[in-house]
């Protein structure tokens, strides 16, 4: 009986030379170069002087193992008898070597920070956010871009429903071809503040409705060592404190290095997270494996507003 694997870059069934993240239940169009290339090994020439022949057999060798990764590729997408392109992705499989589907993909290793408790890993994008006292990884939540928020639970001030005082999220931004933060945090903003305070997966206003904003920061920021950017609004409810939204905008540290949104939705009030834990956070990201160096907010690039 196989296992599904968790979460991760394996090899790409439908073309070897390349990873592709699995992300526990399907394949995505995440694909990025393996981190590292294994060299053939080389000895030196023998006193004999068969080193040439020996060159020569290596490169046969390679040669056909090339030529048989390139079969099994191709056979991937081979169409059957009813003329219907066969090329979906095989799912890789756990405890086995082969599956039904073909040869199952490696995984590229674990991440150096997967277990560390103070962290909370983004594996697709290659970066950590630190955990701060009064946050926690998500249990059970319906937003699968939920990275973590704030404990327990408050009955919504406006229609039926449980939110939270404080949620953060992060995804790839890959539905558009937008390359500069600063536009796609100015961009995103809007539909960040729609999403934590106006209407949300089930339709409802557990706020009652997004009634105005205004700009409270924005800027430039490294992240994790690259240049981001930020925008921040305080939005004014119909019922409630309110609440504050951040969109913040930077290069992935994997792959394509397509950008990362990420975004902050703090209420306001008392109960609400103190709103330096977006500046915390942001100034915590890391690369996966990079805990001492990276950068963060105010570090080379400082805020403009």
């Amino acid at each position: 009986m196989s296992m599904t694997p968790p979460p991760g870059w394996y090899r790409d069934p439908s073309y070897p030379l390349v990873e592709r993240w699995w992300d526990g239940t399907m394949w995505t169009d995440h694909r990025r170069q393996p981190e590292s290339v294994q060299q053939p090994l080389t000895r030196p020439e023998s006193p004999g002087g068969s080193g040439p022949g020996r060159a020569r057999a290596v490169a046969l060798v390679t040669a056909a193992v090339v030529l048989v990764a390139a079969i099994v590729t191709g056979a991937v997408l081979l169409r059957d008898d009813s003329g219907e392109e066969t090329g979906t992705p095989t799912t890789p499989t756990a405890g086995s070597a082969t599956g039904a589907g073909g040869p199952s993909p490696s995984p590229s290793g674990p991440s150096p920070s997967a277990g560390d408790p103070s962290v909370v890993v983004d594996e697709l994008d290659g970066i950590t956010f630190p955990l701060l006292d009064g946050w926690e990884r998500p249990k059970y939540a319906a937003d699968h871009d939920l990275l973590m928020s704030t404990p327990g639970t408050y009955d919504c001030p406006g229609d039926p429903g449980l939110c939270r005082h404080g949620r953060i999220t992060s995804r790839t931004a890959t539905a558009t071809d937008e390359r500069s933060p600063k536009a796609l945090a100015e961009g995103d903003i809007e539909d960040a503040t729609d999403s934590a305070y106006d209407r949300d997966l089930l339709d409802s206003r557990p706020f009652g409705g997004v009634r105005s904003h205004r700009l409270v920061k924005s800027g430039s920021v490294a992240v994790a060592g690259r240049a981001g950017y930020f925008v921040r609004w305080k939005v004014k409810t119909g019922v409630g404190p309110g609440g504050y939204v951040e969109s913040l905008a930077f290069p992935s540290s994997v792959g394509s290095e397509s950008l990362v949104i990420v975004r902050f939705a703090f209420d306001a009030g008392p109960d609400g997270p103190p709103l330096s834990d977006m500046d915390r956070i942001t100034e915590g990201i890391r690369s996966v494996g990079d805990r001492d160096g990276g950068g963060g907010a105010g570090s080379s690039i400082g805020p403009s507003t």
